[in-house]
């Protein structure tokens, strides 16, 4: 009979030995932020440490340039880490992707040094392009996630919470014509395709008064126009529609794109529209794989939140669309105080700081603590599997 708190003990050692390099990852991380698709030099940090490691990885996975899959063990569940590294336009680490990428791979290191020995496997998948670019579907399209057991993650915020409230969202790009003139000699002549953009977004607010507490919609004018003096003749926005659900979403999508036609044929200009794929789903939460982990948060001292009380925070993911292809947990970890939002610059701050340094190494020991809960009581991995079938019943 093994025991399983002297495991846990091992992999909170195997942990501590890489906890310097870890963090020193995430500094260099968080100084060298990069978009989606294009974290080139977090790849090259995070696969290094790999390779000092003695673990072997597989760099440019799947045919994504950013994208890596290390793996261990030999038989028995297949347990994913999942990190993330990428960064958001003109704030940079806002959402603390540095920790997650980092304590996903201290975990996986962990996990991965015992594989063998316990009857598991691990995969360590990074997983560029969160913020939009949808890299976990992209990777899930072309079989990373074949044969996975149960993923995980961990994500930074203002509390220690179970879960994310993750609700569907898919982004549109729209473009207004209408036809250039002097604002000043001749307006009659022309057609004001800002006009249009704005009459849309008028239209989207009324909208809100009608739609659920629990949906969401936001915009930004990204063409407003050239001068002044001249009736704009194109301009351009990009909008967010988030819902609970993907079905629900679909419906919400119809209702905003009617408000923002109905500008363009009140300002006299033509409209085309773009739904940009992949949609991200809402998460699909796993009560029996959320308390493992609660219990090995508690283990480093984290006791969890009751996000009814703490606040839930909510936004969207493209873990959400691996939820619902396998059990998936995405818990949240503290790094800064309450009060400060994940995508601000104060958040920015804390995902430096020794807080944040600390959810690195506190990360890596609960989800490596729970692969091992998966790896040698098969009959939680069983509730945990039951759990997502049940789940996956109510939302197709």
């Amino acid at each position: 009979m093994v025991d399983l708190d002297a495991v846990k003990d091992r992999l909170d050692a195997i942990v501590d030995e890489h906890a310097d390099a870890l963090i020193e990852a995430s500094h260099d991380i968080h100084d060298h932020p990069e978009l989606a698709f294009a974290e080139h030099h977090a790849h090259d940090v995070l696969t290094a440490i790999l390779d000092r490691a003695g673990i072997e990885v597989e760099r440019h996975a799947y045919g994504l340039a950013t994208a890596f899959a290390a793996r261990a063990g030999t038989s028995g569940p297949t347990i994913a880490v999942l990190c993330e590294y990428d960064a958001l336009p003109g704030i940079g680490h806002a959402c603390g992707h540095n920790i997650i990428g980092t304590a996903g791979l201290g975990a996986g290191i962990a996990a991965a040094r015992l594989a063998d020995e316990l009857g598991g496997r691990v995969l360590i998948l990074g997983t560029p392009a969160e913020e939009g670019g949808g890299g976990k579907v992209a990777l899930a399209d072309r079989g990373a996630l074949d044969g996975v057991d149960a993923a995980m993650m961990v994500h930074p915020a203002g509390y220690d919470l179970p879960t994310f409230g993750a609700i569907a969202i898919q982004q549109l790009h729209v473009t207004y014509r209408g036809k250039a003139a002097h604002a000043a000699a001749a307006p009659q002549v022309g057609r004001n395709a800002l006009d249009a953009a704005v009459l849309g977004y008028v239209n989207v607010g009324a909208l809100r008064q009608h739609i659920r507490p629990d949906e969401r919609i936001h915009g930004i004018f990204t063409e407003a126009g050239e001068a002044p003096n001249v009736v704009p003749e194109r301009t351009a926005a990009i909008w967010y529609v988030r819902s609970p659900t993907l079905r629900r979403l679909e419906a919400l999508k119809a209702r905003v794109l009617t408000c923002l036609e109905a500008g363009a044929a009140a300002a006299g200009c033509t409209m085309e529209h773009a739904w940009i794929d992949p949609a991200y789903a809402d998460l699909v939460d796993n009560p029996p794989f959320i308390e493992l982990y609660r219990h090995n948060a508690a283990r480093v001292g984290r006791e969890l939140a009751d996000p009814s009380v703490a606040g839930a925070i909510v936004g969207s993911t493209d873990m959400g669309n691996v939820s619902h292809l396998v059990p998936s947990i995405h818990p949240m970890i503290a790094v800064s105080p309450p009060n400060v939002a994940i995508h601000t610059q104060a958040f920015v701050q804390h995902a430096r700081a020794p807080e944040g340094d600390q959810a690195v190494v506190d990360g890596a020991k609960a989800m490596a603590a729970t692969v091992a809960d998966l790896w040698l009581q098969p009959d939680v991995l069983a509730d945990v599997q039951a759990a997502f079938a049940a789940a996956r019943l109510t939302h197709h």
